[in-house]
């Protein structure tokens, strides 16, 4: 049960009738926490609309509710007229988030120093990547990403030139990307791709990382599209192998109270 006043969970799998937590997310929470005690192990059938209405005194429709929650999870699975089980541990299905960029670009205390910015010919892999013509215009920015002055990554951007759209300027206070990776602010793009792999860092890059050549690094290489699916900026960010870890759980957790479904 959850106390509204005192709001920790505790060994009671109950309804709170007082609660402002509506009854569905305290019922899957309530089953979650039974999921990750053990009570319910992978395969189990998890209980039916009925029975959970009648052990918790809940409507069909919270109890539908809740149920629907779980499947969405990926925590369970519907199988038709057998009733709803405990899906397996999948480590295949496992997903990870860019929560150490968003950390990075959403800090205060991050800023961005330019190291170039020019117009340049686009050579073959260039004009590739971005579905342009070879020998056409487009602009490069090379910027270093710091933290209270000390190096994160380094990036490097080409870019559409339309001079039409004020995109140089956007770009060069990075406001573009900071809106792609913390959700805050315009974006002058509809969508993106991105692959991350290992890499090592270059003489170049261990430079301007204030740290040694060959050190592990990832490459975070990113194509963004405008809003008619057309590539408008192909590049990738360098970052120090120390600086940005990539985690994610698999299985079923308990249920913190601050949590929502």
């Amino acid at each position: 049960m959850i106390n509204r006043h005192n709001p920790v969970l505790t060994d009671i799998d109950e309804i709170d009738r007082d609660s402002f937590e509506p009854a569905y997310n305290q019922l899957v929470n309530i089953l979650r926490r039974k999921i990750a005690q053990g009570e319910f192990l992978p395969g189990d059938r998890l209980p039916s609309e009925a029975e959970l209405c009648s052990q918790y005194q809940v409507s069909s429709i919270t109890a539908r509710r809740a149920i629907k929650i779980l499947v969405e999870q990926d925590i369970a699975q519907t199988r038709q007229g057998q009733g709803t089980f405990l899906k397996p541990i999948m480590i295949g299905s496992a997903t990870f988030d860019l929560q150490g960029l968003q950390k990075i670009f959403g800090d205060n205390r991050t800023s961005v120093r330019i190291l170039r910015a020019s117009a340049v010919t686009a050579d073959e892999r260039i004009a590739q990547k971005l579905k342009i013509k070879p020998g056409t215009k487009v602009i490069y920015i090379h910027r270093l990403l710091l933290q209270e002055k000390i190096p994160l990554m380094v990036h490097r951007e080409y870019l559409i030139l339309d001079p039409k759209k004020p995109t140089v300027e956007a770009e060069l206070e990075v406001t573009s990307l900071d809106g792609l990776f913390t959700g805050n602010g315009n974006t002058v793009f509809k969508r993106g791709d991105l692959l991350i792999d290992a890499t090592v860092l270059t003489k170049d890059e261990a430079v301007l990382l204030q740290t040694a050549k060959d050190s592990p690094a990832f490459r975070i290489e990113h194509i963004f599209y405008d809003i008619y699916d057309k590539a408008a900026s192909w590049g990738w960010f360098i970052c120090r192998g120390d600086q940005l870890r990539f985690r994610t759980t698999v299985g079923v957790s308990e249920p913190s109270w601050q949590e929502k479904t």
